[in-house]
């Protein structure tokens, strides 16, 4: 008898599709390019498997999409897949550029956050000199270095279901950070998505944000 056990761990959920679809989910090494709206795919494969709920697939689809080793496969001449690892077209070259400098910018950030740690834990001591009867010669103090501006706050704002279109550019709120992406269709209250990563979700107009 199947267990009711939901998982909610997002490492747990993607062990989960790991073994369920082999094919389309690659827990080591190279991965490959999902297939677009593969999210609706999936939820409908799941539909009746009581351990996984549509909020924690999209979480860890999410995770698995943004990861460095999904953003390295994303590249020119490869096709995406879909769950079965059958090829369904090439790559756009918009969504090459932006996982590139997603994780440019992710490598960026990770080896700056490195450096700080190394600093915190090991402090330079500045050396003890002996006491010497010359005057030490005045140092000129260097010039500071200018400090790069902060990228500018983007400040978001709810939208309104009535002043949604397709191919409006939106944010979708997904975890902490809004995601970027394109308005593709409209079904009642159903907004479709297609995020710059590839990936299309399906949301309410609550979780849209407009800047």
């Amino acid at each position: 008898m199947e267990s009711t056990d939901k998982l909610t761990d997002t490492n747990a959920v993607l062990a989960y599709l790991y073994e369920t679809f082999p094919l389309c989910f690659i827990a080591e090494g190279e991965t490959k390019p999902l297939k677009i709206g593969l999210f609706q795919d999936l939820a409908e494969r799941l539909a009746d498997d009581s351990k996984v709920s549509k909020t924690q697939l999209r979480v860890a689809l999410r995770r698995y999409t943004s990861s460095w080793r999904y953003l390295k496969g994303v590249k020119t001449g490869v096709q995406r897949i879909d769950l079965d690892g059958q090829d369904c077209g090439e790559l756009e070259q918009e969504h090459i550029d932006h996982a590139q400098q997603t994780l440019k910018e992710g490598q960026e950030k990770a080896k700056a956050k490195r450096q700080a740690q190394a600093a915190k834990a090991n402090p330079k001591k500045p050396a003890k000199k002996a006491p010497s009867s010359k005057a030490a010669p005045v140092k000129k103090d260097r010039p500071a270095k200018p400090k790069k501006p902060a990228a500018p706050k983007v400040n978001y704002v709810p939208a309104k279901f009535d002043e949604l279109k397709q191919k409006q550019r939106v944010s979708v709120k997904l975890g902490q950070n809004p995601v970027a992406g394109v308005i593709t269709d409209i079904k009642k209250e159903d907004v479709h998505v297609q995020l710059d990563s590839g990936l299309v979700v399906k949301v309410r107009a609550e979780h849209i944000l407009l800047s």
